[in-house]
């Protein structure tokens, strides 16, 4: 038989080929790993190997380059880091290099190293926000293990405080999230200083069109001739229990706080920018939930209390963004809310994934505004799935009367079918769109951006005024950092 490759997997990971497995209930010693890491797993808690384990793990054993395509939850990590340890136990001076978007991730990772091998005091996690003198004084150490957020990387790369002459390995995790996040010249720059005869194992979630500059040069400089695994994850729906309300911003607190007093259990909360992560956390606090948030202005440290917090249960409800999101691997959450739809589709599937690991069920909420006919479009093309009927909340929760000057919009039932009254597109990566403060964006004297006679308003110059700058492409956003 052959392992599942279907057509969403090869929509998103074009090229990939199958991968012939001869037994659905493959073991950790039938892929070809050592009796101790074997030993490992089992103290891990692992009985069988995931589809990707399965896929990946006897290709990376060959030495050969590999580029997986799996979507979070699927155990890719264990498929990158069991097969390396094995290398590395092999080559008493090589050196294992993992480059990850974010700080959560490249911590899960590094948490994964040490539960897995015998490497755990030989790991060097080097990431923003915490102290560079400690990080120093952990690379003069020789450490086999150096996981790494592309920036933080380049900062020692250019004091001369990290030695990459030893790399036998170079992990790329979550390349699609990297490249989206900027992080294409960090990538270039580490490639050009690493040694070409090494072994490139890149894993992604999806990825990029292949006419996308970034991503081809990252592929041309990273891999060689790499064996394309994919495997389809399951359908979205079957993971998670979904549910669509429908009702206005300035009424999202209010529905969500009646939506965690009615369940129990750990809530995940994504919303669109860090200042509302900042504001929907303390709103909950002060309605008597245990609530953090989590988000690139918070320094290190406090991510990671936040983080042991939410895993603990102390709390209960953490509330994040997507880019702080990646890494986050918490056992036991029941809930993913999506305060804002993400500003990007593909996050749409890995927010839902927090709730639904390793095959779990849980639920997701989203919250969805009159206007997002569009982005609720999108979402579905790239899932491949009808998403379920919007309810319609708005009168169980309204929207609390206008300041004093902001009259409030006429009120649009339209989610599906006809267009919407103002086709507003998907926000841009830094939340900031036509009402980032929850209500319409109104001139000083409270007319919309028409004048009277319904032609476009003009400027003093008589030329129309300037696009917003938000309006980024979609498909070409801004650089962002963890």
């Amino acid at each position: 038989m052959f392992l599942t490759v279907g057509a969403d997997a090869l929509r998103t990971c074009r090229g990939a080929t199958r991968t012939p497995v001869t037994d659905t209930r493959m073991t950790f010693e039938s892929l070809g790993l050592s009796a101790r890491l074997v030993q490992h797993t089992q103290r891990a808690g692992f009985t069988n190997p995931t589809p990707i384990q399965t896929a990946a793990i006897p290709v990376a054993l060959t030495g050969r380059d590999l580029l997986g395509c799996a979507q979070t939850g699927t155990g890719k990590t264990a498929a990158f880091v069991l097969p390396t340890a094995q290398r590395l136990a092999n080559d008493p001076a090589g050196v294992a290099l993992v480059l990850a978007p974010t700080r959560e991730l490249a911590q899960q990772i590094a948490d994964t190293v040490r539960l897995l091998t015998d490497d755990g005091n030989r790991v060097a996690c080097i990431l923003g926000g915490a102290s560079m003198n400690q990080q120093i004084h952990t690379l003069r150490a020789a450490p086999r293990w150096i996981i790494a957020t592309p920036g933080r990387l380049i900062d020692h790369i250019d004091r001369g405080s990290v030695r990459l002459a030893n790399v036998r390995v170079l992990v790329l995790d979550e390349a699609d999230r990297m490249l989206d996040m900027g992080f294409a010249p960090q990538l270039r720059r580490i490639l050009a200083v690493i040694p070409t005869e090494r072994q490139t194992l890149l894993f992604s979630a999806t990825m990029p069109s292949p006419g996308d500059p970034g991503w081809r040069d990252v592929l041309k400089a990273g891999l060689r001739d790499p064996m394309r695994v994919a495997v389809d994850p399951p359908r979205v729906a079957a993971r998670a229990e979904q549910s669509l309300w429908l009702v206005e911003q300035a009424s999202k607190t209010n529905a969500l706080t009646a939506l965690l007093r009615d369940e129990a259990g750990s809530v995940l909360v994504f919303t669109r920018t860090k200042h509302r992560a900042d504001r929907v956390a303390r709103q909950l606090g002060q309605a008597g939930f245990t609530a953090d948030r989590i988000h690139g202005d918070r320094s290190q440290g406090q991510r990671e209390r936040a983080l042991a917090g939410f895993r603990s249960g102390e709390v209960r409800i953490l509330v994040a963004t997507d880019i702080a999101a990646r890494g986050i691997d918490v056992d036991g959450v029941t809930h993913v809310v999506n305060y804002d739809l993400p500003t990007d589709a593909e996050d749409y599937v890995h927010r839902i994934g927090r709730t639904a690991r390793a095959q779990r069920s849980g639920r997701a909420t989203s919250f969805v505004m009159p206007d997002e006919h569009d982005a609720l479009r999108i979402i579905e093309r790239l899932v491949g799935e009808r998403l379920p009927a919007v309810q319609d909340r708005r009168a169980e929760f309204p929207a609390p009367p206008p300041l004093p000057g902001r009259p409030m919009p006429p009120p649009s039932s339209n989610v599906r079918g006809s267009q919407p009254s103002n086709n507003r597109p998907m926000q841009s990566s830094n939340g900031r769109g036509p009402q980032s403060n929850g209500r319409p964006a109104q001139p000083s004297n409270g007319r919309g951006p028409q004048s009277s006679n319904g032609r476009p308003s003009q400027s003093s110059n008589g030329r129309p005024p300037q696009a917003p700058r938000h309006a980024a492409s979609h498909h070409n956003p801004p650089p962002r950092h963890p």
